[in-house]
């Protein structure tokens, strides 16, 4: 798994390997590549003039790491343990460089509603659902889109379009709905998220206002990281305070 013992004249150009994975990670950079570098996750071999060499199973295991971010949110430091595990033949992850699409369990609300996650905590090229799409593929009706409107739980783009976090959240109030919480029970959710937002935007401006690339792909992994962070450390007090309420 990393560059011991490989023959330093064979291999793929940052360049080869980019164009390997852009079919697959529309959104991946050569910076990207370089930042995931930087944080150990992958180790190219160099040539005698210091160009990266990057063989079959680095490229692999990029995929790993770019389908643990973008599928399930994982932190580069859990991704990093579990490809550490691998390599060190302990940990669950056993087939590199074939990873199984479920790394770690997650608790998350798309998993219980059937519906994948979007792609990226980062604005870019999404699917825009209208509102028919969204209430056919939701299964509520125009009043139940209304509420949740309503309480700021499904906010339409500027053109009126909606992303398909929508969707998961309408599946997911619905499904809550169901134990007798109602949307403007969850007003607090919203609250809550929209406090977590200000304290990202807080790190991370500044970052964005400088007009080197580099220093923006790296805001941008800063907020991937942060908000992974978020939503496991949300799902940690949450399951904290249930297990409080029942006295396990």
């Amino acid at each position: 798994m990393t560059a011991a013992g490989r023959p330093q004249n064979h291999g793929l150009s940052i360049g080869a390997v980019l164009a390997q994975l852009r079919s697959d990670f529309p959104d991946v950079t050569i910076s990207k590549i370089r930042f995931l570098e930087a944080e150990g996750l992958v180790q190219p071999g160099r040539t005698a003039s210091g160009y990266r060499q990057f063989a079959a199973a680095d490229v692999e295991r990029l995929r790993f790491v770019l389908a643990a971010q973008r599928d399930h949110y994982l932190p580069l430091k859990v991704i990093k343990e579990q490809l550490d595990a691998a390599d060190s033949g302990a940990g669950p992850v056993a087939d590199l460089p074939r990873p199984p699409r479920r790394l770690v369990p997650i608790d998350a609300p798309a998993e219980n509603v059937g519906l994948p996650v979007a792609d990226d905590f980062t604005t870019g090229k999404e699917l825009r659902l209208t509102q028919e799409e969204l209430l056919e593929q939701a299964g509520i009706d125009v009043d139940a889109l209304a509420e949740l409107q309503q309480y700021s739980l499904v906010r339409p783009g500027p053109a009126g379009f909606f992303d398909p976090d929508a969707v998961l959240v309408a599946r997911t109030v619905k499904a809550m709905t169901e134990f007798g919480i109602e949307p403007r029970h969850l007003r607090a959710f919203r609250a809550a998220a929209d406090r977590e937002v200000g304290l990202l935007e807080q790190i991370v401006t500044p970052v964005y206002r400088h007009r080197d690339p580099e220093a923006k792909s790296r805001a941008d992994e800063v907020v991937r990281e942060l908000a992974a962070l978020s939503v496991t450390l949300h799902t940690l007090l949450v399951k904290a305070g249930i297990r409080g309420v029942a006295g396990c």
